[in-house]
């Protein structure tokens, strides 16, 4: 017989003010004590490369590694399909071509072209030339963050994608994590983790090669990592742990709305799971399925701690008053389980993935709606959108004159030049009206 697990979730029945303190923009600097420790491993993997990066991981995941042995060799992935079955390898396959056909219809939406008087307007992509993706592992496995991360640089056409993920205690990335990276297309993996991976990404060593741009989540010593090496480096979206929120009245299903809490707070302990509602009815019945549920479930603990530390039920007086939370809030994922629920997603303004209505769990939409599951944390929402192929390519416009169009346009170029004191920009237009020109 399992131990009795104890949950304890808060209930708050006004504006839960103290849930944003920790959230941007309230809380836009990092721990000074976090920051000084992360950045003196960023300057070690500076200074000493791969000796430091061996050294990290001999201190931080207890492998030894040796500098022929950073890069995963292509014998390591081979082998590595013999540890993975047909139906894992189907299901990668499968999230791999969804990813790539929503992504393929945002690019081809992004190149366009805009004709009037005279004048053409072309908005035109470019790839980057190289991006490094951090795939969290160690003792866990996460091939649909791999997918998530390479397949749209992959789309936009970048041409070299490296990957790095910290070892499990035998020294080897996980095998999913292997084949995920081999159907994807990466060009190099690595068996590095934490801030040191970010910082050899970054900056370079002997083995790994310095790359233009960084995704992928991680911990928080990994977000503190990007967030420093920021300054010389592209990064993505600030993601950390996961969130969910979950908009709903007393019409909802008690049994989902407990069952989509506990998915997100599996993840671990520091995950957020709230439900937002206008009904005690609804908060009684949740209250009763998620004790329930959690005496029960695989890696009980892990949801139960994470209920208990960070998971909240908040009831509203009214739905504008949730709504007014939600968009306060910021959450990574916001499930909206009410009657209209496009007409309430039009009220909500900051969310990184909105899904509608009661057979739109986030667990789906981690693995096979489509949608990236890199997101945006920490109330970052409100500034951030998730990742996409839009993350991987240069826009740039290009633009065409006709003599008709430039005359059209040369009054007011003219009025501004002069308004502006730079009377040789009216100049050099002008010129191509003159007699001769």
């Amino acid at each position: 017989m399992s131990a009795q697990v104890d949950l304890k979730i808060r209930k708050v029945f006004s504006n839960p003010r103290e849930a944003l303190e920790g959230r941007w923009p309230c809380r836009r600097k990092m721990d000074p004590r976090l920051e000084g420790y992360v950045k003196s491993i960023v300057d070690e993997v500076k200074r000493r490369g791969d000796l430091a990066i061996m050294d990290f991981t001999k201190k931080f995941d207890g492998v030894e590694l040796t500098p022929g042995g950073i890069r995963v060799s292509k014998d390591d992935i081979r082998e590595a399909y013999e540890k993975v079955d047909g139906r894992q390898v189907t299901a990668i396959e499968s999230v791999k071509a969804r990813i790539e056909a929503v992504e393929r219809r945002i690019l081809e939406s992004a190149n366009l072209s805009i004709e009037f008087d005279g004048l053409v307007i072309r908005n035109r992509t470019k790839p980057l030339k190289s991006v490094g993706c951090y795939i969290p592992g160690g003792g866990a496995s996460y091939p649909s963050t791999l997918v998530m991360a390479v397949t749209p640089a992959k789309v936009a056409g970048v041409p070299h994608i490296l990957v790095c993920s910290p070892p499990g205690i035998d020294g080897e990335v996980s095998p999913l994590t292997l084949v995920a990276a081999d159907l994807c297309g990466v060009d190099e993996v690595y068996r590095v983790g934490g801030a040191q991976a970010i910082a050899a990404m970054a900056y370079g060593t002997e083995s790994i090669r310095r790359v233009d741009k960084i995704v992928g989540p991680g911990n928080r010593y990994v977000t503190a990592a990007k967030v420093i090496v920021s300054k010389d480096v592209a990064i993505d979206v600030p993601a950390g742990p996961s969130e969910v929120m979950i908009l709903a009245d007393d019409l909802a299903d008690p049994e989902i709305v407990a069952l989509d809490m506990i998915s997100q707070a599996e993840h671990g302990a520091d995950s957020i799971a709230i439900l937002v509602t206008t009904s005690r009815e609804l908060v009684d019945k949740v209250c009763k399925r998620l004790e329930s549920f959690v005496q029960g479930i695989p890696r009980s603990s892990i949801v139960a701690e994470s209920l208990s530390k960070n998971g909240l039920i908040y009831v509203c007086e009214n739905l504008d008053e949730g709504i007014s939370f939600v968009n306060a809030f910021a959450p990574e994922h916001l499930e909206i389980i009410l009657p209209e629920p496009l007409k309430v997603a039009e009220g909500v303004t900051s969310a990184g993935l909105i899904l509608i209505g009661s057979d739109t769990p986030v667990s789906a939409s981690d693995y096979y709606l489509g949608t990236n599951h890199i997101l945006p944390t920490g109330g970052f929402g409100k500034i951030y959108s998730g990742l996409s192929v839009l993350d991987f390519v240069r826009r740039y416009h290009t633009v065409e004159c006709s003599k008709d169009g430039l005359r059209d346009v040369m009054g007011i170029v003219r009025t501004l030049a002069l308004a502006e004191g730079l009377p040789n920009h009216a100049s050099a237009v002008e010129a191509r009206f003159r007699r001769g020109v």
